[in-house]
């Protein structure tokens, strides 16, 4: 009898063990994939190729749904945090180094595995309605951290070799209600048509913010020199670009918008032009995409004047 404890003992726990090897490698995944989503946005990493086509991923991601609100930081940066929480939980009980309160930690953290994979699981599927729904458009590498974090879920319960699953079950649902009913709060009060009801259909959010006279001189040089910036009404970093020159200064640029839908839309135009994300910068007949620091439009120009922005 004991023997027989013995050896099923022992195989519960190389299932335990091959199960967090798999939300490891997962996570990884998940790792890279926000990750390399996240350098793009920072700029630090070039264009991505995207199943199906890079007009979805560029949409989706520069979409107000694709920042933090307030922050100025990718969505994508929560997912890099996630993923990686989940890979060190997973990891953590393996290490040789920590076998004395092995048992504790393993417990801990199969818990930490299961809530965070499944806040993850419930927003991501938050985010797949917005991109289906509301932005109308596909995503590769969103559909893929939706599947990752809906596997790593299930593998948090399979794996998890629970005592009590009345307990699992019930902390589950409060858990995935709560995230639920943030995730929603959240997407209702980004949305930018929402922000736009009081300024009609397609049409951008307006600049408030004051311009300098140094602003107003370089967005005067970039109009007369034949520099365009290309963007979408629902950008969010179009709009942080406007931001930057001021409303004034703003107003003396050459803005062409992309978006079928958009106020004053020229998509035509930027088809032609193969405009891929927004905003992107047309300066002496070559395409920039990014939001550029005014010094930056200043040297990429030829910008003469002050330049006290």
């Amino acid at each position: 009898m004991g023997t027989t404890r013995l050896v099923s003992r022992r195989r519960q726990d190389q299932g335990l063990k091959w199960a967090r090897i798999a939300m490891a490698v997962l996570a990884t995944v998940g790792v890279i994939d926000t990750g390399s989503i996240t350098l793009k946005r920072w700029g630090l990493l070039g264009n991505l190729t995207c199943p199906m086509g890079a007009d979805g991923c560029d949409k989706v991601l520069n979409s107000a749904w694709g920042t933090l609100p307030g922050l100025d930081l990718p969505l994508s940066l929560i997912g890099v945090l996630a993923y990686g929480a989940v890979l060190l939980m997973a990891v953590l009980p393996l290490l040789p180094g920590l076998q004395e309160n092995k048992a504790d930690l393993s417990r801990r953290t199969w818990w930490g595995l299961f809530s965070v994979s499944l806040a993850m699981a419930v927003f991501s599927l938050v985010l797949v309605g917005l991109m289906v729904f509301k932005i109308e458009a596909f995503c590769f590498f969103c559909v893929l951290s939706a599947v990752l974090s809906l596997a790593l879920f299930v593998l948090s319960i399979v794996g998890g070799g629970w005592d009590d699953p009345g307990l699992l079950v019930f902390r589950g649902i409060l858990l995935a209600l709560a995230v639920l009913l943030g995730g929603l709060i959240w997407a209702s009060v980004v949305d930018p048509n929402r922000q736009q009801a009081s300024i009609g259909p397609g049409a951008p959010e307006p600049v408030i913010t004051v311009s300098s006279p140094a602003k107003v001189a370089l967005a005067e040089h970039l109009t007369n020199s034949g520099a365009v910036i290309y963007t979408a009404y629902w950008c969010s970093h179009c709009t942080d670009q406007k931001k930057m020159f001021g409303k004034e200064a703003s107003q003396k640029l050459k803005i062409v918008e992309c978006a079928p839908d958009g106020r004053n839309s020229e998509t035509s135009l930027c088809q032609r032009k193969g405009i891929e994300g927004f905003p992107s910068w047309e300066i002496n007949g070559k395409l920039d995409s990014g939001v550029k620091p005014l010094d930056r439009l200043a040297e990429l120009s030829g910008y003469k004047g002050p330049t006290d922005f």
